[in-house]
């Protein structure tokens, strides 16, 4: 099976980028299952439902989300919605929060979970993702391939939780940094991993805001309100994962940035 999986989609840049690129790269991976981190679609913070449709109509089978899942009141009227597969993480604390933080899905007879973690270094308190993943991971089908976009800030957490599951998830890549690492491979020959997958968004801006904002906070050590850079040229960050079948381990796992620059994967 190939799994197709695209970074955090950044305001409406990251939209044209996804309706622009994603039919393209589909038609050259062929995967059986696409997942998008969509959390920062609306603006650069959460989700509306417009934004979920359009990542969807593109080719998503999946949109994941992170922190900003909640910053738009507008995901509560369809975050239930059982025939929309949208996520959020897992490990959000309580028994009453909206949405699921992990999906089932069927491909081709084979049964697939489709989970949402959240790290917590240098993030909000949420409960703890390594004994949470223990806890759900016990409950899910064993002969199952299991997906794990984990959201986090560090590249130690991260590392950390995907040498903390390898074995027993087929693949976790990260999100929320924005920025793809180098570092993709196949821990034990048994779980794709990569630090973090990259953005969909503004190729001229940072990390997809607009860059003066930014650069003003680090001269001035001032708050500043960051704005989603709407203007710049596209980019796209992602990873195709190939699993076995079989035995449900992964057996490659590549990155992949296509930007105004570097557009050799089209070719």
């Amino acid at each position: 099976m190939k799994i197709l999986f695209v970074g955090d989609v950044v305001g409406s840049v990251g939209i044209k980028a996804i309706e622009t690129y994603l039919p393209e790269i589909k038609k050259k991976v062929k995967p059986q299952l696409t997942i998008v981190n969509g959390e920062n679609a609306a603006g650069g913070k959460g989700t509306k439902e417009p934004d979920y449709q359009k990542i969807t109509r593109a080719g998503a089978d999946v949109v994941t989300g992170g922190n900003h899942t909640w910053d738009k009141r507008e995901i509560l009227d369809f975050i239930d919605d059982p025939k929309k597969n949208i996520l959020r993480p897992y490990n959000f604390p309580g028994n009453h929060v909206p949405g699921r933080g992990y999906l089932e899905i069927n491909v081709n007879t084979k049964k697939v979970y489709v989970i949402n973690m959240m790290g917590t270094a240098l993030m909000q308190p949420i409960d703890n993702p390594f004994l949470e993943a223990d806890k759900l991971l016990e409950t899910l089908d064993k002969d199952a391939i299991k997906f794990v976009d984990f959201h986090a800030e560090t590249t130690s957490e991260k590392i950390a939780f995907g040498n903390y599951v390898t074995g027993r998830v087929s693949a976790v890549c990260g999100t929320h940094t924005h920025v793809q690492t180098n570092d993709a491979q196949v821990i034990n020959k048994q779980t794709a991993y990569l630090t973090d997958v990259g953005m969909t968004g503004s190729y001229d801006g940072i990390l997809g805001d607009k860059k003066e904002p930014i650069i003003n906070r680090f001269l001035t050590q001032r708050p500043n309100k960051f704005d989603v850079d709407e203007d710049g040229r596209m980019q796209i960050g992602f990873a195709v994962i190939e699993i076995n079948d079989q035995t449900n381990n992964a057996r490659s796992i590549k990155n992949y940035v296509i930007t105004p620059n570097n557009q050799s994967f089209l070719n």
